[in-house]
């Protein structure tokens, strides 16, 4: 099997949530078929490895740099695209940073779901809005990508609250690319699955286990869990002139869950 080579060389991508999990490698992909990344995240430190994304760009591959970012707060996505400004502003925003709180509907707390709203909604909401305004404003048409999920479209045991705030992401991501579409600003959302990744604590060797042993809802018909380099190539490939005619859509990453 072979791979497809991406040149990114002088795009500047802004990835938010991108210290740990899919945004890591999703930064690390980038840099390496030469963009310039920045990380968004509220926290510098990746929760697996030693090294943050950012100095690990820039000791192997190119140009990194971190700002601290809480998605949630408009005016922080308006300091991390204005960022971008220093590398020619951003050609394409990817709104990755996520939060899950699982557990039963009937024990949600009003915070917890706030919580979970603003992070993944509201930061692919206000992600995008920005991002397309700063574009439209230096006549830069680029690119947008919000990271959904399969609980976009699909329903899983105790987590509503996540469900929920990923099925607007879904409609945020194609609602904006039909009002955008006419400046030239390309939309669209890639919709990972199982994926073995610390984004709760323990889900890395728990997703891999379920999917071994079949405990999830369904099977994943691969069989297997996913890892971020699985996922990462999504984003390459939607933020590339292959997908010059690709707008307003999800691309499901999830080793085939969505077909059974």
């Amino acid at each position: 099997m072979t791979s497809p080579t991406y040149d990114f060389e002088d795009s500047t991508v802004v990835v938010t949530g991108a210290s740990s999990g899919i945004g890591r490698e999703i930064a690390l992909r980038f840099a390496t078929a030469g963009a310039t990344v920045i990380n968004g995240d509220i926290e510098r430190d990746p929760k697996t490895a030693d090294t943050p994304t950012d100095t690990l760009i820039t000791d192997t591959s190119g140009s990194g740099e971190y700002v601290e970012t809480d998605v949630t707060n408009r005016d922080d996505l308006k300091k991390l695209v204005e960022s971008a400004h220093e590398y020619g502003g951003v050609d394409v925003m990817i709104n990755n940073a996520g939060l899950q709180i699982p557990k039963p509907m009937s024990d949600v707390t009003p915070e917890e779901f706030d919580r979970i709203h603003n992070v993944n909604s509201k930061g692919a909401f206000f992600g995008t809005q920005i991002a397309a305004a700063d574009m439209m404003e230096r006549e830069s048409p680029g690119v947008v990508i919000n990271t959904a999920s399969i609980s976009s479209d699909l329903a899983q045991h105790e987590q509503v609250q996540y469900d929920s705030s990923k099925g607007s992401v879904k409609m945020i991501t194609r609602g904006a690319a039909l009002e955008y579409a006419s400046e030239g600003i390309r939309i669209n959302g890639v919709a990972p699955g199982q994926i073995a990744t610390e984004f709760t604590d323990g889900w890395k060797d728990k997703a891999t286990e379920m999917v071994a042993e079949d405990e999830l809802l369904k099977p994943v018909p691969l069989g297997r869990a996913g890892t971020p380099e699985d996922v990462a190539g999504a984003y390459l490939f939607l933020a590339s002139d292959d997908s010059a005619y690709i707008t307003g859509e999800l691309l499901n990453v999830d080793g085939g869950w969505q077909i059974c």
